[in-house]
C-alpha cells in the first residue's frame, strides 16, 4: 500500500497555477459578466455572491453566454417562491438541439465494453444514428409527450436512444440491467412508457448474465407498450414480437428537433428506492439543459478538445450529468461493465488509452483503490487527466490525500454533492480556487446554499441541515402521480416551509467551501451530540483491521436506542483485541458518547446498485418496520448482505 501521508481536515493539497485559472471557462465566464453589466468580480466569492442576488441576470446570462436561442419568453422568474415557480415561461427549446450541435469527423462518443469492442462515434457518426433512432421511434408510433423507457447499460445504443427521444419531445426514462424485475416495474410502471428497449444481456466481472426472462418479465406487466427494442449483447434470439436495434436504425432520416416549451419533460429520474415506491421525478429541457452548461462548462471547465469521463451505470443520475457533456463540446467516454474487472487499475489505464481529461468516479470506487494498495501513476499514464471528480458519498481526508499522493499530484479533486433530485452538484468545484482536504471547495453558481440549524438559523461552522433558500432551474418540474404536489411538498418543504431541505449534513466554511457529513436521516445522536456517518467512517474504516463498515443508530427523539458498528475485518475473525482498538479510536478520536453499544462481524457491507452504503433502510428494520417495507432488495447490488447484517444484529433476530 502506497505511504499515504497524515493530513489534517483543511489542509490546502493544490493550488492552480495562475495561468491556469486564468484561462479556465470559470474566468472567462466572470469578465463576461463584468464587461455586461459593468461589474467587478476579483473573488469566486463575488461571483456566486452577485450571481444568487442577481438571480434571474444570471441564468439569462448563462443562456447568452452558451449561445442556447430561447426564443420570446415572458420573464426569467415568475417568482422566487419554492415550489411553484416558473422559469422562462414562453421559451422554446429542445435539449438534444444543443447536445448535437456540432457536426465533422472529429470523435464524439467512446464507448468501452468488457467483454466486448471498443467503438467511436464522430459527430456526424452520432447525428446520423440519432435521426435513423428517432424515425425508428415514430415508425413504433412515438410521438412528443409520450414515454421512452430503456432497460440497458451505459452504452452508445442508450445515448443515441435518449438524444432521439428528446428530439421528439418524448420523455426518457432508464434503469441499469442489474436492477430486477420488481425494482424495473416499481420506476417503469409508474410511467407508462409507449417503447421499452432493452439488452439481452450483459457481461460483468467475467461473466455473462442473459436477461430474457426478466425482459418477458417486464415486458407482460406494461400493458401500454407499442414496440419493444432488443439491443443485441449475448447473441440470443429476438422476442416475439421485438425489433432488434439495428432494425431501428434501418431508414436514414434528416434530424430534426422538435422545439418544446422550457419546463416540457426531459427525462424521469427516481429516488434510491431502497425503501418504499421510488419518486419519479420529472426534470425539464430547459432547467437541464442551462444547469448542466453552468456545472459542466464553468465549474468542471470542460469544452471542445475535452474528453469527459464518469463512470455510472443509466440508473444513477451521474449518466445523465455525463451526456450532458457533449452539450459544451466535450467528447464522452462510456464505460460498460465490471470497474474492478480484471483488477481496480481497469479504469485508470483506460483513462490513460483514451487521453481523458475528466476522470469522474465516485468516493467508494477511490477508497476501495486506496484500500489495495493501487498506485495508478506508476501503471498508467495520466498526464492528459486534469481534474477527478468524485461523488455519491463524503470523500474524507485520507482520500483525498491518497489521491494526491497515489494519483497525480498536480489535479483538481473536485469532490461534490448534489442529488438525482435536481441531477445536479451544488456543492461543487471552481478551477481557479484551491483543494483542501475534506472539503467541497464552493457553492455552485446560481445555488443559494445554507447550512440551517434546529430553528432554521443559517450557520456557519457549524453542522447543520443543507438548504437552499432560491429556486434552481433543474429541480424537479413535479413528480408523476402527485397531480396536488403533496408528495413533492413533503419532500422537500415540509421543514423549513419556502426553502428545499436537502437531507444531507453540511458545515460551510469561513472560506465558503463546505464539508458534508452524510444523510440527516441517518444521523448519530448520541446524548444530544449529532454526528454525520462520514465522520465515524473516516476513523473506522482507517484502521488497518477494518476493510468496511456499516454504522446504525437506531435512536429517535425520544429514546437514545442502540448505536451498532458492523464491520467487515480485513482478516477474518473479528477479535476481541480488534474490537477494542475501535473503540479506543473512536472513543479518542470521535467522542466517548459514539463508542458503539455493540460492535458486529458482517461479511460485506449492503450497498446499492450505485455503490451507497443502505444505512437508513437497516436502520428501519432494526427499529421495527417490516423488511419487505424498507428495503427493496432489486436496488441493492448485493442483497444477501442485508441477510447477513440483520443475522449479526441482536434486536433482528
Amino acid at each position: 500500500m502506497p505511504n499515504v501521508p497524515t493530513v489534517a481536515e483543511g489542509t490546502r493539497l493544490f493550488t492552480p497555477s495562475p495561468e491556469a485559472a486564468e484561462r479556465s471557462r470559470m474566468r472567462k465566464f466572470a469578465r463576461w459578466v463584468e464587461e455586461r453589466h459593468g461589474l467587478s468580480l476579483p473573488t469566486y466569492v463575488d461571483l456566486h455572491r452577485w450571481s444568487v442576488t442577481e438571480l434571474e441576470t444570471f441564468w439569462e446570462d448563462v443562456a447568452r453566454f452558451f449561445d442556447v436561442k430561447l426564443g420570446d419568453y415572458a420573464a426569467v422568474l415568475t417568482s422566487r417562491d419554492m415550489p411553484g415557480c416558473r422559469w422562462f415561461p414562453g421559451a422554446k427549446l429542445n435539449y438534444a438541439e444543443t447536445a448535437l450541435r456540432r457536426t465533422g469527423w472529429e470523435i464524439a462518443v467512446i464507448s468501452h465494453r468488457e467483454g466486448g469492442p471498443r467503438e467511436v462515434l464522430s459527430w456526424d457518426e452520432l447525428r446520423d444514428q440519432v435521426a435513423r433512432a428517432r424515425a425508428g421511434l415514430r415508425r413504433l408510433g412515438v410521438r412528443c409527450g409520450d414515454r421512452v423507457a430503456a432497460y440497458l447499460p451505459n452504452s452508445a445504443e442508450a445515448l443515441v436512444a435518449f438524444l432521439a427521444a428528446a428530439s421528439l419531445g418524448a420523455t426518457w426514462s432508464s434503469c441499469s440491467p442489474e436492477f430486477g424485475v420488481e425494482s424495473v416495474l416499481d420506476r417503469f410502471g409508474q410511467i407508462d412508457p409507449k417503447v421499452l428497449l432493452v439488452v439481452d444481456g450483459y457481461v460483468y466481472g467475467g461473466k455473462r448474465f442473459d436477461r430474457a426472462a426478466e425482459i418477458a418479465a417486464i415486458r407482460s406487466r406494461l400493458p401500454g407498450l407499442s414496440g419493444t427494442v432488443v439491443v443485441p449483447r449475448l447473441g440470443g434470439p429476438l422476442p416475439e414480437g421485438a425489433l432488434s436495434w439495428s432494425a431501428l436504425l434501418a431508414e436514414p432520416a434528416p434530424l430534426v428537433f422538435d422545439a418544446v416549451p422550457f419546463e416540457h419533460p426531459l427525462w424521469i429520474l427516481y429516488s434510491s428506492g431502497t425503501t418504499g415506491l421510488p419518486k419519479p421525478i420529472v426534470q425539464g429541457h430547459g432547467g437541464i439543459l442551462l444547469e448542466h452548461l453552468k456545472s459542466l462548462g464553468l465549474h468542471s471547465d470542460l469544452g471542445e478538445g475535452d474528453r469527459f469521463f464518469w463512470f455510472s451505470t443509466t440508473g444513477w443520475m451521474m449518466w445523465n450529468y455525463l451526456v450532458s457533456g457533449l452539450a459544451v463540446g466535450s467528447a464522452i467516454v462510456l464505460f460498460e461493465g465490471n470497474p474492478g474487472h480484471p483488477d481496480l487499475g481497469v479504469l485508470w489505464k483506460m483513462a490513460e488509452r483514451e487521453r481523458v481529461t475528466y476522470f469522474g468516479t465516485s468516493a467508494p470506487f477511490l477508497l476501495a483503490c486506496q484500500k489495495a494498495g493501487l498506485l495508478p501513476k506508476a501503471t498508467a499514464d495520466l498526464s492528459s487527466v486534469r481534474t477527478i471528480g468524485s461523488t455519491g458519498a463524503p470523500l474524507p481526508v485520507e482520500g483525498f490525500a491518497w489521491v494526491y499522493e497515489a494519483v497525480k499530484e498536480d489535479v483538481l479533486l473536485a469532490s461534490v454533492a448534489g442529488g438525482t433530485d435536481v441531477c445536479t452538484a451544488f456543492e461543487t468545484s471552481c478551477p481557479w480556487l484551491p483543494v483542501h482536504a475534506g472539503e467541497l471547495q464552493c457553492h455552485a453558481l446560481g445555488a443559494a446554499v445554507e447550512a440551517f440549524d434546529a430553528t432554521g438559523k443559517a450557520v456557519v461552522g457549524e453542522l447543520g441541515e443543507l438548504v437552499i433558500t432560491l429556486p434552481m432551474p433543474s429541480m424537479p418540474l413535479h413528480f408523476l402521480n402527485d397531480p396536488d404536489g403533496k408528495r413533492l411538498r413533503e419532500s422537500y418543504f415540509a421543514d423549513f416551509p419556502g426553502v428545499w431541505r436537502h437531507g444531507d449534513w453540511i458545515k460551510i466554511t469561513p472560506r465558503g467551501g463546505s464539508i458534508i457529513y452524510g444523510r440527516s436521516d441517518s444521523t448519530l445522536n448520541r446524548g444530544g451530540v449529532r454526528m454525520g456517518t462520514s465522520e465515524f467512517y473516516r476513523v473506522v474504516e482507517a484502521l488497518p483491521e477494518v476493510s468496511d463498515s456499516l454504522v446504525v443508530d437506531t435512536g429517535s427523539l425520544s429514546d437514545e436506542g442502540k448505536l451498532y458498528l458492523f464491520v467487515v475485518p480485513a482478516s477474518p475473525p473479528l477479535t476481541e483485541a480488534d474490537r477494542k482498538k475501535i473503540r479506543t479510536e473512536l472513543r479518542s478520536r470521535v467522542s466517548p458518547r459514539h463508542v458503539p453499544d455493540e460492535i458486529l462481524e458482517i461479511r460485506e457491507v449492503p450497498r446499492t446498485l450505485n455503490g451507497k452504503k443502505v444505512e437508513v433502510p437497516i436502520k428501519r428494520v432494526l427499529m421495527g418496520m417490516p423488511r419487505e417495507r424498507a428495503v427493496n432488495a432489486g436496488t441493492l447490488a448485493n442483497p444477501g448482505a442485508v441477510e447477513d447484517v440483520l443475522r449479526a444484529a441482536p434486536s433482528a433476530s
